[in-house]
């Protein structure tokens, strides 16, 4: 089953908030994934540089780290949300009102916004973890449960789901949504990212 992008955010099994997001791609395969101290961005590989001008959506960065609050996404509103949250807006508000503004991509395929949002605390009443997806159909921004894990994608699966995140580290994030467990399905990987929070949000990056 191709997704398209998929978006996972929430607890692992041990109760540790975490984010993951996975590019899977049909039309665009020469990307990469690359990871900074507090973020993370697709960018196009070397000699295919020149793709952005076929589809402007194809670079963006995909994690943010502000205020040690996690921001994924598959697009350029993972900045959006991230600005938000840094001058004080909650989180529902921040992703609510950021994929409302910037709306759904307005490419050949309407390819939809998706996000997630996730706090470093882990005590239950300090805890916060947030989905949402605009597409040209529908505005969704849901809040997950304590403990538990979700993922949504631009296709097929356009509500969240829940999924049993098992990795206990960043590297481990990024290995699972690739193309292990429950995402090993899901067909056309191209590069992934993942972070668990382990006092301090480390993002690690695969590319295949």
């Amino acid at each position: 089953m191709y997704l398209g992008r998929i978006v996972s955010v929430g607890m692992n099994n041990e109760k540790k908030p975490f984010i993951a997001y996975r590019v899977s791609s049909r039309s665009f395969p020469n990307r990469m994934a690359k990871s900074f101290e507090d973020k993370a961005a697709i960018i196009p590989k070397e000699g295919y540089e020149t793709d952005i001008f076929e589809n402007a959506y194809i670079a963006y960065n995909c994690v943010k780290i502000v205020d040690n609050i996690a921001i994924v996404s598959n697009g350029s509103h993972t900045d959006v949300i991230a600005d938000k949250i840094a001058v004080g807006m909650n989180i529902k508000d921040a992703l609510s009102l950021s994929l409302l503004a910037m709306d759904y991509e307005k490419d050949d395929y309407n390819t939809p916004r998706i996000a997630g949002v996730v706090t470093s605390n882990t005590q239950e009443n300090e805890y916060e973890a947030y989905i949402g997806i605009v597409t040209d159909e529908k505005l969704l921004v849901e809040k997950l449960e304590y403990g538990k894990a979700a993922f949504i994608s631009t296709y097929e699966c356009q509500s969240p789901e829940e999924v049993d995140f098992t990795a206990k580290d960043s590297k481990e994030a990024a290995k699972l949504i690739l193309n292990e467990g429950d995402f090993e399905k899901f067909t056309n990987p191209v590069a992934s990212v993942g972070s668990v929070f382990d006092e301090k949000w480390n993002i690690e990056s695969i590319n295949l």
